[in-house]
């Protein structure tokens, strides 16, 4: 059965470290996509990446299928993902597990290409589009220390400071399980 897994919160080191290859697939990372899965599901989200459950590993997962005109995308597991290609722009409201109840506009590829690894570590290269494009590149981003609040213009940015310093000092309520930043006096 799945762990429901502690997600890591704002503030945290992990979040902002760039992340390490994957080298190899064994049953401890197959045991970590499978817990990731359902920690998302759990936390009503569309896309994980390793270092949000305290791993610092490239790997991020995505399930866009909960939203209508995406009910018959497959879920992805993308290992060691590289962006390859990209096509358009459109600017969207964005927000993230580890960064709750904060919102924010973000402009993003409209259509990317992805190359990344399979469970048998043979390359694949995959076009996502609209919301999953999104979804993949917030999670990509993940993988080299960036958050979609870094891509929040000077305003928006204004707006979200005081919840920023609230979820650093562990002051946020979820539904689902967090890592607690540890709080310097």
């Amino acid at each position: 059965m799945p762990e429901q897994l502690p997600i890591t919160t704002y503030g945290m080191e992990i979040l902002r470290k760039k992340t390490k290859p994957v080298e190899k697939v064994d049953t401890g990372l197959i045991r970590l996509v499978e817990n990731m899965f359902y920690t998302m599901d759990n936390a009503e989200g569309v896309g994980l990446a390793a270092p949000q459950v305290n791993e610092n590993i490239s790997l991020c997962v995505v399930d866009v299928s909960c939203v209508e005109e995406y009910k018959r995308a497959k879920p992805v597991t993308l290992i060691n993902p590289v962006i390859v290609d990209k096509h358009g722009e459109a600017i969207k409201d964005e927000g993230c597990l580890s960064i709750p109840e904060v919102r924010g506009n973000v402009a993003r590829a409209d259509k990317i290409f992805v190359k990344y690894n399979d469970f048998d570590m043979k390359e694949v290269t995959q076009e996502f589009e609209g919301f999953f494009a999104r979804v993949v590149q917030h999670e990509m981003d993940h993988l080299k220390g960036v958050l979609f609040v870094d891509h929040l213009d000077e305003d928006e940015k204004k707006k979200v400071a005081s919840m920023l310093r609230k979820i650093k000092k562990n002051k946020v309520i979820t539904s689902y399980p967090l890592f607690l930043n540890e709080i310097q006096i």
